[in-house]
């Protein structure tokens, strides 16, 4: 094995858990056109892209819509969620980051954000963390989704290193495929028997050190 020079981060999940105010959003929208989404529903909508979600839930309550609908629904989402987001604050950084990341400082190692969020950078902003990254991609960067590895080789070029010189840290199952497919080490963060592509597994950052991650990837 290579040397490993940096770690990637998914951000919903693994540094904060917006996942809540997605559901919030989407469920909003999906009882304003006259059904309902459950908690289990919209756990198939981790990870999956903003117009990939609302098909998903256009399907689940039996509808049609033109695209004109859909980008203005999907547009609507985003307000709510977005009205949501910006009330967040360093509170919300999920149990261990920090410490994870002062372990990640110390060790030397290169840092990047590998999300699919057009939202990632003021949700970053929100938290305080955007200088905790070398580098940035969002969804304004890429143009496929994941399991699609885009999001995570841009990180890797940006960061000027070989996908085998870096780690992927994800919760989601297509996240995790996405890490691989870029030729990367996974670290998945979340239950065993979900997350079964991934090359280590953690319930999240605080049940895990660095040296642990680079003594199982090197």
């Amino acid at each position: 094995m290579s040397q490993i020079k940096a770690f990637l981060f998914d951000l919903d999940g693994v540094i904060v858990d917006t996942a809540i105010y997605h559901y919030q959003a989407w469920k909003r929208l999906a009882n304003e056109l006259g059904f309902d989404i459950s908690v289990e529903f919209n756990e198939g909508l981790k990870g999956v892209s903003r117009m990939e979600s609302l098909d998903l839930i256009l399907a689940h309550g039996g509808l049609t819509l033109s695209g004109e609908k859909k980008n203005e629904l999907a547009a609507q989402k985003n307000e709510w969620y977005l009205e949501l987001v910006s009330r967040m604050n360093s509170d919300d950084i999920l149990p261990g980051v920090a410490t994870f990341f002062s372990q990640v400082r110390k060790a030397g190692l290169q840092t990047a954000l590998g999300s699919v969020s057009k939202n990632a950078p003021l949700i970053l902003e929100r938290i305080g963390m955007t200088e905790a990254f070398d580098a940035i991609i969002d969804g304004t960067k890429i143009s496929k989704g994941k399991p699609d590895p885009e999001v995570f080789t841009k990180g890797a070029e940006e960061l000027e290193v070989n996908p085998n010189e870096c780690v992927v840290f994800e919760d989601a199952v297509a996240g995790v495929e996405a890490g691989k497919r870029a030729g990367m080490f996974v670290v998945g963060l979340g239950a065993a028997h979900v997350l079964i592509q991934a090359d280590l597994v953690a319930l999240s950052l605080e049940n895990l050190t660095v040296q642990e991650v680079l003594s199982k990837a090197e």
